[in-house]
């Protein structure tokens, strides 16, 4: 058994739950934990969960949108913390009194039933890693906070029956926003964050028949729509408009399966 849940996905705080099941045993992997303890705890809750049982945490990159509590609540209630050697090092070499766990790139971490692949990725921090999960069954991508899709990326990618996908903005609403040329450029480059169209690319790229349930996530909330988000993933995949998923910034997702339905 497989399956994730978002907790809430945007600039204001990213973070999912993995969870994987063999019968004997369950295993739980928050991804990212870009909100304030508490709130961390509101959104544990309404997934029916509480911090305790989170088996490890992983930090995906230094950004405070996806750090958040994660080094306070590791510490708090003695959760590993996996993250890379540049993250650890882009967030000061925090003391993590022993629950520091390093991820390389193409290196799976093994937790019980639960098996995860970190994989690089082309984004402006230190050394961002986002994951392939899988219970020997079924396979999920987590891929968000990129500027493109490289070989390396998709490859990662290829077979999965679930997809939480970053579709951060529209190029046209970014254009016209008020933001900053230099922020506008970021955003937009290479080494920033997905258009609709991109993320519309990476479907492309990667769609089999196995692949049913497809997530957009990060979308910025001053520079997309959900529905235009939905729009281009569809159009992609040849898909219904309504059976892409969007996981919000207030509430995430409800749990999804990841496993093909019998």
């Amino acid at each position: 058994m497989l399956r994730f849940r978002s907790l809430g996905s945007g600039s204001s705080g990213n973070a999912t739950v993995v969870e994987a099941g063999d019968g004997s045993q369950v295993r739980r992997l928050l991804v990212d934990c870009g909100f304030g303890i508490r709130q961390l705890a509101a959104r544990l809750g309404a997934a029916g969960l509480g911090i305790d049982q989170i088996d490890a945490i992983f930090i995906t990159h230094e950004h405070a949108d996806h750090v958040g509590c994660g080094p306070t609540a590791a510490l708090r209630h003695r959760i590993p913390l996996w993250m890379s050697y540049g993250t650890h090092a882009a967030l000061g070499t925090p003391d993590l009194q022993g629950l520091l766990r390093v991820a390389h790139d193409m290196e799976p971490i093994h937790l019980g039933p639960l098996c995860v692949l970190p994989f690089t990725v082309p984004h402006d921090a230190r050394e961002p890693l986002q994951l392939r999960c899988t219970d020997g069954a079924s396979h999920l991508g987590l891929l968000t906070d990129l500027g493109h899709a490289s070989s390396h990326v998709l490859q990662q990618l290829q077979g999965c029956h679930a997809l939480l996908l970053e579709a951060n903005h529209d190029p046209d609403l970014l254009a016209a926003s008020s933001y900053p040329t230099f922020l506008k450029r970021r955003i937009g480059g290479e080494h920033g964050h997905l258009a609709n169209h991109a993320a519309a690319g990476i479907l492309k790229a990667v769609q089999h028949a196995g692949l049913h349930r497809v997530v957009a996530a990060h979308l910025s909330a001053q520079n997309n729509q959900p529905w235009l988000a939905q729009e281009a993933l569809a159009h992609a995949l040849k898909w219904p408009i309504h059976a892409v998923d969007i996981a919000s910034a207030a509430t995430g997702t409800d749990w999804i399966d990841v496993a093909l339905p019998q």
